[in-house]
């Protein structure tokens, strides 16, 4: 019995034979279309001279903020509450550890599907004490029908391109014999990107008593890719 050579593991690599020859090619499609969500980041924040006081006024500034969101109704698809936290700060000077101050944060996550309403409640946001935003971060859904276009985009530039050696030879594509997404056979799936990055960042104050107008944000168009591999057989060309 012998040992398997170090060729015996590896796939047979799918030529084609004279009576079926093989096209192999690459289609790869890219769109640019209008995002379908926006996410800000909310950071609501208190500070007071004792632990109480201080986790009374973030739980009094956390409220009004969920409640602000939750006013624009079907405007705000998903509401999360992040990261809670509340910090003793010692002071610098003099012996022990004496608490000077705390300082309480909760970090609040948005989405919204209308852009028109995201502008208004983003500056209404930004607009309340001790209060930041960050965004917006555009994005489209897991699902969104452009990925289905992208792919079946790549799939006829694959079958166009390979019409076309064919042609080149004199002859015609006869059947399909593979087709799959780029490194479908050995890599491990690949994650989303982090969606868009922020546009814009800014902190709140209540010192003024007129509303501030609300942002013109202006949406990121997202680009979606797709690539797929696929191989065909032919009528043999007279060569």
């Amino acid at each position: 019995m012998t040992a398997p050579t170090a060729d015996a593991s590896q796939p047979a690599v799918p030529y084609g034979t004279p009576d079926a020859p093989r096209i192999a090619v690459r289609g790869e499609a890219r769109l640019e279309v209008d995002p379908e969500i926006a996410r800000i980041g909310i950071t609501v924040a208190a500070r007071g001279r004792d632990r109480r006081s201080a986790l009374d006024d973030l739980t009094r500034r956390n409220a009004g903020v969920l409640d602000l969101v939750k006013s624009y109704g079907d405007a705000v698809e998903r509401l999360e509450t992040g990261a809670f936290s509340i910090t003793p700060e010692l002071t610098k000077h003099g012996r022990g550890e004496r608490v000077r101050t705390y300082h309480g944060t909760v970090h609040v996550t948005a989405e919204l599907t209308d852009f028109t309403a995201l502008g208004e409640l983003t500056t209404r946001l930004a607009d309340l004490e001790l209060t930041r935003v960050d965004g917006p971060w555009w994005a489209l859904r897991p699902d969104s029908p452009a990925h289905r276009e992208a792919r079946k985009k790549a799939v006829r530039e694959a079958v166009q391109r390979a019409r076309e050696y064919a042609e080149a030879l004199g002859t015609t594509l006869s059947a399909l014999v593979e087709l799959a997404d780029i490194g479908a056979e050995n890599a491990p799936p690949a994650y989303p990107q982090a969606p868009g990055r922020a546009r814009s960042a800014a902190y709140g104050s209540a010192a003024e008593n007129a509303p501030a107008a609300p942002l013109d944000l202006e949406p990121q168009r997202q680009r979606v890719h797709a690539q797929i591999n696929a191989r065909f057989t032919m009528v043999p060309p007279e060569l």
